[in-house]
């Protein structure tokens, strides 16, 4: 009879920095809440963040639009073909290549974003005028350490779901 084969010993992955958790958790539940405000816009998610994308980037290709979503051309393709619809964004054709369009945010899509954008700022807003003296004198310290995090994030090559490298990850300021 064999005997079990002995595994070797699997290296354990590194320990998170101590703070990464906490940082993880505060992040998502801050920007669950402030999405709370854009309930209002009456748009969903999806359609409020690809046209923040071009309003606060401005135009791009549906190709730079799909990648800086994290998507799939063909469901950006549908994505962007509803909000031509509805009036929140208009193709420009390539006049060298009529198959390349940019993609623009209309008027209309400006109002929306700023609109909403000013309830979130709003919002916070209320929520730090909460604060005693010593929290909100940390707080200049703590929003410079958290754009150094973004920096170093940004500056990662993330990993697609699918398993390939994200190209190009959009890396324009989307506020």
């Amino acid at each position: 009879m064999a005997s079990p084969r002995a595994r070797p010993p699997q290296p354990r992955p590194p320990a998170p920095h101590p703070l990464a958790e906490p940082l993880h958790r505060a992040a998502l539940h801050l920007l669950r809440l402030l999405r709370r405000a854009d309930d209002a816009s009456g748009v969903s998610p999806a359609r409020l963040s690809a046209l923040s994308v071009l309003v606060f980037g401005g135009p791009c290709t549906l190709g730079a639009l799909a990648a800086a979503e994290g998507v799939s051309a063909p469901t950006m393709s549908r994505l962007v073909a509803e909000l031509e619809r509805e009036g929140y964004l208009r193709r420009r054709i390539d006049r060298n290549d009529a198959r390349r369009a940019q993609l623009d945010a209309t008027a209309k899509a400006q109002r929306l974003l700023h609109a909403g954008r000013t309830r979130r700022l709003e919002a916070l807003g209320a929520a730090l005028a909460t604060l005693d003296r010593t929290q909100h004198a940390a707080l200049p310290g703590a929003l410079a350490a958290l754009e150094a995090v973004n920096r170093a994030l940004a500056a990662q090559r993330t990993p697609r779901p699918s398993g390939g490298d994200s190209p190009a990850r959009a890396r324009r300021r989307f506020d």
